[in-house]
């Protein structure tokens, strides 16, 4: 079975509003968070909505995932006891700085939901494939990447381009893979700015990022578009499966596929591909392929 990622949206779960409207949503994943979105006076409440809202259900085929605060904070520690017991698919904990940090969040959860960590600290970024090697012995199963507090932490500027973490994120992509992660990109703060917002995103998809996370309803269909396959990509896959298929070529290392050459690798991409397809058309809000 394909499990989609293409798109993660942060909802404030201190904002009932936001967690019904979340339950409609054509994102791959919602992301109920008690962290950045959250005010220090509002901690409490928000934990107590998000386990309440992880109990009423109702988010279909959407994974489930809540953000605590980090352990050494007031609230991370109460935050992880709550989601731990609610039936959340993933709890994401933010500012992971080493394997100590994911293993510390992966023993008060137990084991029993999947443990997505924040890659957006300097300690982090310089420890990716570390980080991701706890996945051999703990229930990680996801990068997120967050440059906000990045840039903070660096000083950096980033411009459109985001050049300064251009490096991280191909080492994290990179790290992620030899262990089996998932890599989803950071957010794009501008709401209204779509054409940048396309930019990034195909840049992310350039890199091998499995999706991103994003801070606004409307990032959502854009954000889908970019991350599935295009019907020239779909189009070319089915001709290389089928090239294959062929009596005379099926005990042949590589074919020619209109004008290309097609390896045994390029089949084992060709059937994801189109197995990854398959479930984006099956996504609420999809288009056909």
């Amino acid at each position: 079975m394909t499990v989609l990622r293409r798109s993660a949206l942060f909802m404030p779960a201190s904002n009932p509003r936001a967690i019904a409207k979340a339950r409609d949503l054509a994102c791959d994943a919602v992301i109920l968070d008690l962290e950045d979105a959250v005010a220090p006076e509002e901690k409490g409440r928000a934990r107590a909505a998000a386990v309440a809202a992880a109990r009423e259900g109702g988010f279909g085929g959407r994974t489930l995932v809540v953000r605590v605060n980090g352990l050494d904070t007031d609230w991370g520690a109460d935050d992880l006891a709550a989601v731990s017991a609610a039936p959340f698919a993933a709890v994401l904990a933010p500012k992971v700085d080493g394997p100590d940090d994911v293993r510390r969040c992966a023993e008060r959860l137990g084991g029993g939901q999947e443990l997505w960590i924040m890659v957006e600290t300097c300690r982090g970024v310089l420890a990716l494939e570390r980080l991701a090697a706890c996945a051999r012995d703990t229930a990680l199963t996801t990068f997120v990447l967050g440059f906000n507090d990045l840039a903070k932490e660096m000083r950096a500027r980033p411009g459109p381009d985001r050049a300064p973490f251009l490096p991280f994120l191909s080492h994290a992509v990179a790290a992620a893979r030899v262990h089996g992660l998932t890599v989803l990109d950071a957010v794009h703060n501008a709401i209204d700015d779509a054409e940048g917002f396309a930019r990034s995103c195909a840049q992310s998809v350039a890199f091998g990022c499995d999706g991103r996370t994003l801070i606004h309803p409307s990032q959502i269909a854009p954000c889908n578009a970019a991350f599935s396959p295009s019907e020239a990509e779909v189009a070319q896959a089915r001709a290389i499966v089928a090239a294959f298929a062929l009596t005379e070529n099926r005990d042949k290392g590589a074919v020619r596929v209109a004008g290309l050459m097609a390896e045994r690798l390029h089949l084992a991409e060709a059937e994801r591909m189109l197995a990854f397809a398959a479930a984006c058309a099956e996504r609420p809000g999809a288009s056909s392929l």
